[in-house]
């Protein structure tokens, strides 16, 4: 029962580092779009808007990007957890070949049980990497200045 215990641990670990990954993804993205529009966003300070309002634009993209993915990988992951019997049994038949034989296993099929605690556990941590992985690309966006960036224009 330890050795299931840290099964679940590592893979919880492991699905944490996953989400860090995506998380370091929307800030190289948005450091993209930031570096891309800095002309966009000068003419914005130009016209008025805030360094408050430009930081809230970020992060709002960002944040956006953050649930919609979070979102998408919970309904997939559930699905594919409550289906990954019949899941494993097409692609048994499909490829021609068992993944677990009854020769060497003592089980010949892939049991699965969803814990809605994990799947709330790791939403919310991907929800709040995504979150904080907007305030890096979003302060650099607000403290873009009109005249630097509209220079070589």
């Amino acid at each position: 029962f330890q050795a299931i215990q840290m099964e679940k641990t590592m893979v919880g670990l492991l699905l944490t580092l996953i989400v860090a990954v995506a998380a370091f993804n929307i800030v190289s993205t948005l450091v993209m779009v930031v570096t891309d529009k800095q002309s966009d966003i000068a003419i914005l300070r130009t016209l008025g808007a805030s360094p408050k309002t430009i930081m809230g634009i970020f992060m709002v993209q960002g944040s956006l990007i953050g649930i919609v993915g979070t979102l998408l990988g919970v309904v997939l992951g559930v699905i594919a957890a409550l289906n990954v019997s019949e899941i494993i049994s097409a692609l048994e038949s499909c490829l021609g070949i068992q993944f677990l034989s009854p020769d060497v296993y003592f089980i010949s099929y892939l049991p699965s049980e969803l814990q809605w605690c994990d799947v709330a556990v790791i939403s919310i941590a991907g929800l709040s990497m995504s979150f904080l992985a907007t305030l890096y690309p979003a302060w650099r966006a607000s403290k873009t200045q009109p005249a630097e960036a509209l220079r070589y224009e």
